[in-house]
């Protein structure tokens, strides 16, 4: 079912479709009626994303890629006529209530101030009259897979229709990643939101956010079949107290300084973008960076090239190439970048190291979540079975929460 605006669903239609997408224990749509003794009026789907190769380059305005999969979030509501904004969800504790007209402008520190930030970033471009009330429900363990966009998009989507407000695909994009920048304070770029929006099902998503241009290309007839599949670490992670804005922030006072340097100065770090910055002016001038800031500046620079190489090996239908640039993206991102935990750097080591294997990554941020890779079909099986082993050899204590699944790609929620 599409986030966009799905129509009025009976409770088993929308169970039925909510349960086929995954396995989960309870539905968005069972607790909705839990909770409020009646079916809600409408339900949505967005799905999660991954990005094989174009990683940490986003907010620096990079050339990304990525695929849309066929899991997600799924929300189930109802308008409130007063004003109310009711929001819960299956994977945290507590209901959590205010006023549309009346939101907290700053944040709650709690897991609803992405909705918060929402309703925040909506009203400032339309007029809400109607609140919402609403159960979400994620498929799978949080973390890697851009479930924090699929949750503002999906809310962000349900909030229009109580509405009656149509927004652009380019709006919904930008309004969701204002919440996260402005009023989380996640400094990410629109990857996630970009790929969770414009993908198509069987189709590579590349975007140069340098001006937004973007290409669909479809599988190539001579392509191998391949699976995707993601293998949850059983840690979970929040951008905004990870080391991810402390990286970003690294990159772009790199890229002040050698902006400055070359006579291209811009007011302060916060505007600079290594975009703008040509790689031999960096190759010659790196030694006025910090050893931070040049190694950030080296997976950037890096990654753009790997982009390249990963389209063009896409664009000809060989896999085995786009998974091994998919892996280096990976090591570039341990490298170079500095991100993953101990379990995910081992993760990344394991899955790659795996028969069958074409190829992977981790997934999100990096320190933790989960990895994601290309494989043989044929191998399936044998590659799950000896990933979860060797895992859980090197981190037993996590066997309870480890856990790996099979994807396919799927279309985003495209309004245009």
């Amino acid at each position: 079912m599409n986030s966009r605006a799905g129509p009025a669903v009976s409770s088993s239609d929308y169970l039925r479709k909510d349960r086929n997408k995954g396995n989960m224990s309870i539905t968005a749509q069972e607790k909705f009626e839990i909770i409020h003794k009646k079916a809600p009026v409408f339900g949505g789907f967005t799905p999660y994303r991954i990005c094989p190769v174009g990683a940490h380059i986003d907010h620096n305005l990079g050339v990304i890629t990525g695929f849309a999969i066929d899991k997600g979030v799924h929300i189930a509501y109802s308008p409130s006529q007063d004003g109310t904004v009711r929001v819960a969800s299956l994977q945290f504790e507590g209901e959590k209530e205010w006023d549309v007209k009346g939101i907290p402008f700053t944040k709650q520190n709690d897991w609803a101030d992405y909705l918060r930030g929402v309703c925040i970033a909506l009203s400032r471009r339309y007029e809400l009259k109607n609140g919402i009330i609403s159960v979400i429900s994620g498929e799978l363990p949080i973390g890697g897979l851009s479930s924090s966009a699929a949750v503002t998009i999906s809310f962000l989507n349900a909030l229009c229709k109580v509405n009656g407000i149509t927004l652009s695909s380019s709006e919904i994009i930008d309004i969701s990643r204002e919440a996260e920048n402005t009023y989380v304070g996640v400094n990410s770029g629109k990857l996630d939101q970009c790929c969770e929006v414009y993908c198509k099902k069987n189709s590579l998503l590349t975007m140069d956010l340098l001006d937004d241009s973007k290409g669909i290309i479809p599988v190539h007839a001579n392509m191998k079949d391949f699976d995707i599949l993601v293998f949850f670490s059983g840690l979970e992670r929040c951008l905004a107290s990870s080391g991810y804005n402390n990286r970003v922030a690294q990159l772009r006072s790199g890229a002040y300084k050698l902006l400055k340097a070359s006579a291209k100065a811009v007011d302060s770090p916060d505007e600079a973008n290594m975009r703008f910055v040509p790689y031999e002016y960096f190759a010659e001038h790196k030694e006025l960076l910090s050893d931070d800031e040049a190694k950030r500046a080296e997976h950037f620079f890096t990654e753009m090239q790997r982009v390249g190489k990963g389209i063009e090996a896409w664009k000809r239908g060989d896999i085995e190439a786009f998974g091994a640039v998919s892996r280096e993206s990976g090591e570039s991102s341990i490298n170079n970048w500095e991100a993953g935990s101990p379990e995910l750097i081992e993760m990344h080591r394991i899955i790659n190291s795996t028969e069958g294997v074409y190829g992977g990554r981790f997934s999100g941020a990096g320190f933790k979540g989960c990895c994601m890779a290309f494989a043989d079909p044929s191998h399936r099986e044998d590659i799950l079975a000896a990933v979860k082993k060797r895992y859980l050899e090197a981190f037993p204590h996590l066997s309870e929460k480890y856990t790996a699944c099979v994807c396919s790609t799927a279309d985003g929620v495209g309004a245009d």
